[in-house]
C-alpha cells in the first residue's frame, strides 16, 4: 500500500526534487501543431479559425521538434493540441514519428465532423495513448453554448464510446467558470460512466476568447477545490486541475486531517513513480507554467503555457531545450523564491507557487501572487503584524 506522507514531508520532498529536475528538462511538452478549429469556443485560449495561421509550422519542422524531445531524459510526455490537431493535414506523419521515437502521446481533437469512429480507430493504431476530450456541462444546452456549436455535446459522448471500443483512454477536460460551474458539478457520475481515466479541469485564466467570461471569486476557488478532493476520493478516475495550483495545498491539507490516501493528481503522486493504464504517469510534483511545463505555438513561439503568452524564443531560431533551460523567463518563473506578495512567502510554494498565467492576466506581472488563492500564509500574517503572538508562539 503507498505510504501517505505529511505535508511537512511532501513539502521537504519538493524543494529537492522539483527544481533540479524540471530546470535540466521540461515534464510536459504542449505543440500547438495547428490555430485551426471550426468550432469557436467562448473560451478558446487560442481564438482559433476556421483555416490555419500562415505561417504554422511546417511538416519538416515539426519533425526536427519531434526528435529533439525525443532526445530529452527522460522522455517527456507530448500534448499535441490546438485549434483543432484533426484539421492538420499532415498529422499522422507527425503521429509517426512520435511513435517511432518513443514519445507518449495524448491528443485533444474538437468534436467536429472530423472526429469520426474511424478516426478514433485511426488514432488509436498510430500511437496516440490517450484521447483529450472536452465537456463544459453535464447538459447538451450548456456545453454546445460553450463551444458554440449545436452537436458538441452528443458527438463528445459518442467519441468517449469510440475510444472506449478501440481501447483508447481517455480523459475529458473541462473549463470551469462562472457560467457553467453549477452544472459541472453534475459531470463526475457521467465521467465514471464513460469509463475515463482522468477529469483535468482548466480554471478559467482570461486570456483569447475567455476575456469575456467571468471567473470564479477566491472563495468559490477554495470551495471547489475541497468538493473535487470529495470527488476524487469518491470515484473511479483521477483529478487534475490546471491553473488552479493550490488545489495541491487543499490536498496536502486535506491528507494531513484525514491521514488517508485518495486519487487526486497532486502534490506528492510522482515520488511513488504511479501510473496510469496507458502508461501516461501522473503529474509530477509541482508542475507549472514554464516549471515543467512548455507550450510551443502553432508558428513555434516558446511560451510557459498557452495560458501565459509571453514569448522566450521560437524553435525556429533556437532549440527549444536552449530556450527551456536558457532564457530569463523560465529561469524566474522555477524560481520560487522570486514569487511576490503572499505566494512569496507561503509554505506550499514548492508544491503550489499559484498559477503564474492568472497571475500575468490580471495583474501584468507573472510573479504577483495568485489572485484567486483565499489562502493566507502565517509568514504573511506575521509580515503584516497580523497573527497572534500566542499562534506565533506555538509556530
Amino acid at each position: 500500500m503507498t505510504r501517505v506522507m505529511d505535508a511537512e514531508g511532501l513539502i521537504a520532498k519538493a524543494r529537492n526534487v522539483e527544481r533540479p529536475d524540471f530546470a535540466q528538462y521540461p515534464y510536459l511538452v504542449a505543440w500547438e501543431v495547428t490555430n485551426a478549429c471550426m468550432l469557436a469556443c467562448r473560451h478558446c485560449r487560442a481564438s482559433a479559425m476556421p483555416h490555419p495561421l500562415p505561417d504554422e509550422l511546417s511538416t519538416e519542422e515539426g519533425l526536427r521538434l519531434l526528435e529533439e524531445v525525443a532526445t530529452y531524459r527522460p522522455k517527456p510526455l507530448l500534448l499535441l493540441t490546438g485549434g483543432d490537431p484533426l484539421a492538420r493535414s499532415d498529422l499522422f506523419l507527425l503521429l509517426e514519428k512520435a511513435k517511432e521515437q518513443g514519445l507518449k502521446v495524448g491528443l485533444t481533437p474538437a468534436a467536429t465532423p472530423l472526429l469520426t469512429r474511424e478516426m478514433v480507430f485511426r488514432l488509436k493504431e498510430a500511437g496516440v495513448n490517450r484521447l483529450a476530450l472536452s465537456l463544459d456541462g453535464a447538459a447538451p444546452e450548456t456545453h454546445d453554448a460553450f463551444r458554440g456549436e449545436r452537436g458538441t455535446f452528443a458527438r463528445t459522448l459518442e467519441a468517449l464510446d469510440w475510444a472506449k471500443e478501440a481501447g483508447l483512454p481517455t480523459q475529458v477536460n473541462t473549463t470551469v467558470a462562472q457560467d457553467n460551474w453549477p452544472e459541472i458539478q453534475a459531470l463526475p457520475p457521467l465521467l465514471a460512466e464513460k469509463g475515463v481515466v482522468l477529469w483535468s479541469l482548466f480554471f478559467l485564466v482570461p486570456v483569447g476568447r475567455g476575456k469575456v467570461l467571468k471567473q470564479l471569486s477566491a472563495r468559490q476557488f477554495e470551495e471547489v477545490l475541497h468538493w473535487l478532493y470529495e470527488v476524487s476520493r469518491t470515484y473511479p478516475f483521477h483529478v487534475k486541475t490546471t491553473e488552479a495550483h493550490h488545489f495541491r495545498r487543499v490536498v496536502l491539507q486535506r491528507r494531513k486531517a484525514e491521514g488517508r490516501p485518495d486519487r487526486a493528481l497532486a502534490a506528492g503522486e510522482s515520488l511513488y513513480q504511479e501510473y496510469f493504464q496507458d502508461g501516461m504517469e501522473h503529474s509530477r510534483l509541482g508542475v507549472t507554467d514554464g516549471n515543467g511545463f512548455v507550450f510551443v505555438s502553432a508558428t513555434g513561439n516558446v511560451a510557459p503555457s498557452g495560458f501565459l503568452p509571453v514569448y522566450a524564443g521560437n524553435v525556429r531560431e533556437k532549440p527549444l531545450l536552449e530556450i527551456y533551460r536558457e532564457s530569463l523567463l523560465f529561469r524566474e518563473l522555477r524560481d520560487k523564491n522570486l514569487l511576490k506578495g503572499k505566494c512569496g512567502v507561503c509554505e506550499y510554494r514548492y508544491v503550489c507557487g499559484g498559477s503564474r498565467a492568472r497571475a500575468w492576466a490580471e495583474t501584468g506581472d507573472y510573479l504577483a501572487a495568485d489572485p484567486r488563492c483565499a489562502y493566507v500564509p502565517p509568514a504573511w500574517l506575521d509580515l503584516k503584524g497580523k497573527r497572534p503572538l500566542a499562534e506565533r508562539k506555538e509556530a
